[in-house]
């Protein structure tokens, strides 16, 4: 995944011109990797040779205007597969540089707001925690922690490890987990501790 980002980075900032007008062989290629890539018994491999290969396509021919479309669609998927991730941050880059191309792009300007909002977490997104949750399940609710917002100190029986996020009223919340498991949260712009819910029992 982290090559698929650089490639795909590498391509948006090409400009290079179309010196060759008879690509069709080469943009048949294309398409028959794409085949495989989108099969649903497609492998990792054959996605990242789609990739590679319309990512090379783009570079040497940018005038072609369904290559361009084309990997529109691409970045504006993989854009839309980082932020169910939690990696907004990451998603938020794909969906300006559709934006770069293309300003008006629905689908782009709706992600990126969307992915803007899920870096700010709301007072009422706190309150739905619950003591006991993973960090997989608080990172479905809030998303992942911005790079670099993290701490993780070990103790000689456990470890503990807290995560910050901005809040929507400038603020920061701090959420804190022992193993794990999610035992306790905060946020100064209130200066007070944000009460957990107990977890439903099964």
């Amino acid at each position: 995944m982290r090559r698929w980002i650089v490639v795909l980075a590498v391509v948006g900032a090409a400009c290079a011109a179309d010196t060759a007008p008879d690509n069709s062989l080469e943009w048949r290629n294309v398409l028959g990797r794409k085949r495989a890539a989108i099969a649903r018994s497609a492998t990792e491999r054959q996605r990242q040779v789609y990739a590679d290969a319309l990512a090379a396509f783009v570079t040497r021919y940018p005038s072609h205007s369904r290559a361009r479309e084309v990997y529109r669609r691409v970045q504006l998927d993989f854009a839309r597969e980082l932020a169910s991730l939690g990696r907004y941050q990451d998603a938020i880059r794909f969906y300006r540089a559709v934006l770069s191309g293309d300003p008006f792009n629905a689908e782009a300007l709706h992600g990126l707001s969307a992915a803007a909002d899920r870096l700010m977490v709301s007072r009422q997104k706190l309150l739905e925690l619950e003591k006991g949750m993973s960090q997989r399940e608080v990172s479905r609710l809030l998303g992942s922690p911005i790079p670099g917002w993290t701490l993780r100190t070990k103790r000689p029986y456990c470890t503990i490890e807290a995560w910050y996020y901005r809040t929507n009223d400038r603020g920061v919340a701090g959420l804190y987990f022992r193993n794990g498991v999610l035992f306790g949260a905060e946020e100064n712009s209130h200066a007070k501790l944000v009460p957990l819910t107990q977890p439903v029992a099964p």
